[in-house]
């Protein structure tokens, strides 16, 4: 007992005082950790791409390949366990964990990027239009919710079949033996997922509070500055605090049902009120290019010639997912109890994809179509100021004020459902993977989280948080694969 106490105490202080001196750095010496983060940024994406492009394209493989063998009828806990969430406020609980700020945040933002400054095709053009849209699927489709989905199945393989701690370290069990992931390597482990979980949610939360702040000025008139913005963060630190304090089955299910339901409306408003038949078409003719060119686009890197597209997008995208995947793959192991591995990852990896190709039709399409009426020019300003491009996209379409204020309200559910589920699995991850850590902890996490995000976000704005999502994502890909081999040398144990 003493020997595990010490064990999530060392954890614990490790990440803790890691966790502050980077957000200390980033508040007292702005202008280094910019310049440190620039340089970071730069270095990995130019000698580490192919390792992330390769990496991504192995978890895809991975969990189809489980999906369609004969371990995808194994459950995820004791066989005649029964899962204990409803389908849909799993569903949104996940989503909501998984993705949230950000498809609000980028949903019309992106796909006017990539329709302004494409790869390789003329800017504003019909190629440029399907480049736009097959690239914004690329990157918010099957990729991300495979990264989460390996470290969510080995967890809650391990924690709930196997009745072992919920800690990220608890997957190499079959590889390493209980004692050494009980001692030094182990916790080795687990203070990289919880670095990796507070600098990935950090950054979603600076995206949030900007695209909150350029919400509230269109609407109220608020001014967009570092006082509002931390005046924002402090606020939802109240909120996402308690409501983590709270509990998944009072608090956070709650808000992923609420986040559910306005997701829902904004979407279907979006599709009624803009250019219905060419969303719907444009949803179709992404799909098909996504699919036909999807081992492709995944291993594409220019060899001779510059990255610099993908470095901006692709690999950052892929850095992001990777930063989040302890937190969320964490939290849906949580949620997952009793389902099976093939329902599993039709729910965590299938649906958001299908979903989030869906979200970004919609609005991308209405960013899109207003090259007609403000021309590329136009568009390209919009890009430029991606927190406020939604809320100006918005202007151009009926009862855009309700639209602006339904999206207002999802920023700010989202933001608090993002933060209060990785404030629970900080506390997990630093309480010995206890499934109800303390109050103390989770309260303690909550503030360390929002003193990221503010030295983030006052470091240098979008830039510095890309590069935090980076730098603290790289190691997490060798994690990621050889939780892959010892998931699978423990399914091969299996009676099936």
């Amino acid at each position: 007992m003493n020997q595990k106490k010490k064990k999530n105490n060392t954890t614990f202080y490790i990440s803790l005082i890691i966790s502050i001196a980077i957000a200390l750095w980033g508040i007292v010496f702005r202008r280094g950790f910019a310049s440190f983060a620039d340089k970071l940024l730069a270095f990995l994406t130019t000698n580490f791409g192919w390792a992330y492009l390769l990496a991504m394209l192995v978890f895809v493989i991975f969990v189809i390949a489980l999906a369609f063998s004969k371990y995808g009828k194994i459950k995820l806990g004791p066989d005649d366990s029964e899962p204990e969430y409803s389908t849909a406020s799993w569903f949104a609980m996940l989503f909501g964990a998984g993705m949230g700020i950000g498809l609000v945040f980028w949903g019309v933002a992106e796909p006017i990027s990539h329709f302004v400054h494409p790869d390789g095709v003329e800017p504003g053009s019909a190629e440029a239009a399907n480049f736009a849209m097959k690239s914004s699927f690329m990157n918010w489709g099957i990729h991300p919710w495979a990264s989460y989905g390996i470290i969510g199945l080995a967890l809650a393989y391990f924690q709930f079949r196997k009745k072992k701690p919920g800690l990220i370290s608890s997957i190499f069990i079959p590889l390493l033996g209980e004692e050494r992931v009980n001692g030094p390597i182990g916790k080795l482990i687990d203070i990289f997922a919880v670095l990796a979980t507070v600098a990935g949610v950090a950054t979603s939360l600076g995206l949030g509070t900007l695209q909150i702040n350029s919400g509230l000025n269109y609407l109220f008139k608020l001014p967009e500055t570092r006082l509002v913005q931390l005046g924002i963060i402090t606020v939802i630190t109240v909120i996402f605090i308690w409501t983590a304090v709270s509990g998944i089955d009072k608090g956070i299910q709650v808000l992923g049902d609420i986040n559910l339901y306005l997701a829902l409306l904004l979407l279907v408003l979006t599709i009624v009120l803009g250019p219905t038949i060419k969303i719907i078409n444009s949803f179709t003719n992404g799909a098909g290019q996504y699919i036909n060119g999807f081992i492709k686009d995944s291993l594409h890197i220019n060899t001779f010639g510059g990255n610099r597209w993908l470095n901006k997008w692709r690999l950052f995208y892929w850095a992001w997912w990777i930063a989040w995947a302890p937190f969320v793959g964490t939290f849906i192991a949580r949620i997952s109890k009793g389902r099976t591995i093939r329902e599993f990852i039709g729910g965590v990896i299938l649906a958001p994809a299908l979903a989030s190709m869906v979200w970004f039709a919609s609005f991308g399409t209405m960013g899109i179509d207003l090259a007609d009426q403000i021309g590329v020019e136009g568009l390209a300003s919009i890009a430029k100021v991606p927190e406020t491009a939604l809320f100006r996209v918005f202007d151009y379409y009926p009862l855009s004020s309700v639209l602006s204020l339904i999206a207002v309200a999802l920023l700010c559910t989202f933001f608090v459902t993002s933060a209060n589920s990785a404030t629970f699995v900080l506390g997990m991850l630093t309480s010995g993977g206890d499934l109800n850590p303390g109050n103390r902890r989770k309260v303690l996490w909550g503030i360390v989280q929002s003193l990221l995000a503010i030295s983030l976000l006052f470091a240098g704005g979008l830039e510095a948080l890309q590069t935090a999502s980076v730098a603290a994502a790289f190691p997490f890909i060798f994690v990621m694969l050889f939780a892959i081999v010892s998931l699978m040398k423990a399914l091969r144990q299996e009676k099936v």
